[in-house]
């Protein structure tokens, strides 16, 4: 089982078995959204309501023009580890 910690800066960590961290580190956040929703299997629509943000915020994700910052950013990364414990956390199910 993979230990993670959400950091104060929005990045998650992985907790390796040394007691080190290691950053989980994405490239491109635009390809990184389009990605987490796919796996979910939802659409933009579906997607932003399950995790309470505008329609429109996911869609500027998903094309470049914004990137998720602090607690989106960390909520995404949440979702793409263990989507059933992130959905559950925010009172819906996947």
């Amino acid at each position: 089982m993979m230990r993670v910690r959400l950091k104060a800066d929005g990045r998650i960590v992985e907790i390796l078995s040394d007691g080190s961290e290691k950053a989980i580190e994405y490239k491109d956040p635009a390809v990184f959204v389009r990605y987490v929703r796919a796996r979910c299997g939802l659409t933009q629509a579906a997607f932003a309501e399950k995790i309470e943000v505008p329609l429109e915020t996911v869609r500027n994700w998903e094309q470049g023009k914004r990137s998720p910052r602090g607690p989106a950013r960390a909520l995404l990364k949440l979702i793409d580890r263990a989507p059933e414990v992130a959905f559950a956390a925010l009172g819906g199910s996947r």
